[in-house]
C-alpha cells in the first residue's frame, strides 16, 4: 500500500496535472484545425483539377507543337509542364471531353480558332486569380497554426510534463506513450509529443503566377495561333466543333 502524497507533492501533482491537460487540449486543437486545414486544401485543388486543367489542356491542344507549348508556358510564367502531355493534344476522348458545350465565336475557321485560344486563355486567367487567392486563405491558414504552435513552446515546459508523464502510475502509461515513458529516454518522448508545423501548402498544390492580362499577351497568342493552325489546324478546328454541343461545358 502507497503512503498518503503529501500536500507539497499533492499541490506539485495538480500542477503538473493541470500543465499536462494544458498541452493535451492544445494537441487536440491543433489536430483539429490542421485537419480542417487538410479538407480545405482536397476542397480547393478541385480548383486546379477541374477548372485550371481544362483550361491547359484546351491551350495544349490548339497549340499542339510542343515549341508552342514551351513558348505559352514562357509567356505566362508557368515554370511546371502542368497537365502536359504529348498524348493529349491527339486524343479524340481528350477533345471531346473538354471542348463538348465550349461556346465559339467567330465567322471563318481560322477566327474561330483565334478566338478559342483567347477565350481559353482569358478563362485560365480568372481560375488562376481563384486558385490563388484560395492558396493565399490556406497559407495565412496554416501560418496561424504555425504561429500557435511556436507560442505554446515558447510559454509552456515540455520537460515538467514529461516528467508528469513519468511519475504517473503504470496503468495510467498503458497507452501508445508508455514504452516512450518507461525508456527513460527525453529526447524520444520529446519527438513523440512534439506537435508538427504542417507542410507548406506549395507541398500540395503547386504555386502559379499570376498571368499578364490578355490585352498584354494577345500579339503573341495570336502568333501562336496562326503558326498552330497552318500545322493542321483546320482538322482539329471542325473536330472540335463537332463536339461542341453534345455535353455540358466544364
Amino acid at each position: 500500500m502507497k503512503p498518503p502524497m503529501s500536500l507539497d507533492n499533492s499541490l506539485a501533482f495538480e500542477v503538473k496535472k493541470e500543465i499536462a491537460d494544458r498541452y493535451f487540449g492544445f494537441r487536440r486543437l491543433i489536430e483539429e484545425d490542421t485537419l480542417d486545414l487538410e479538407e480545405k486544401i482536397k476542397q480547393y485543388a478541385l480548383i486546379l483539377e477541374k477548372r485550371i486543367s481544362f483550361d491547359l489542356i484546351r491551350i495544349y491542344v490548339l497549340l499542339h507543337e510542343k515549341n508552342l507549348v514551351d513558348r505559352f508556358l514562357a509567356l505566362t510564367g508557368i515554370t511546371e509542364e502542368l497537365f502536359y502531355d504529348p498524348w493529349i493534344t491527339d486524343s479524340p476522348a481528350i477533345l471531346k471531353r473538354i471542348f463538348s458545350g465550349v461556346a465559339i465565336r467567330g465567322l471563318t475557321l481560322a477566327g474561330r480558332f483565334k478566338n478559342l485560344l483567347f477565350d481559353c486563355y482569358a478563362r485560365l486567367g480568372h481560375h488562376v486569380e481563384s486558385y490563388r487567392e484560395k492558396c493565399a486563405e490556406l497559407t495565412k491558414t496554416r501560418q496561424q497554426i504555425v504561429d500557435d504552435i511556436d507560442h505554446f513552446y515558447r510559454t509552456t515546459d515540455l520537460s515538467t510534463i514529461m516528467g508528469f508523464l513519468r511519475s504517473l502510475d503504470d496503468p495510467v502509461l498503458s497507452g501508445p506513450l508508455h514504452g516512450s515513458v518507461d525508456q527513460g529516454v527525453g529526447t524520444g518522448l520529446d519527438k513523440k509529443m512534439r506537435i508538427a508545423h504542417p507542410k507548406p501548402i506549395e507541398y500540395h498544390l503547386p504555386p502559379l503566377p499570376p498571368l499578364p492580362p490578355l490585352a498584354t499577351v494577345k500579339a503573341d497568342l495570336k502568333a501562336m495561333a496562326d503558326q498552330s493552325y497552318q500545322s493542321n489546324g483546320p482538322a482539329r478546328m471542325r473536330q472540335i466543333l463537332a463536339l461542341r454541343d453534345k455535353h455540358p461545358d466544364h
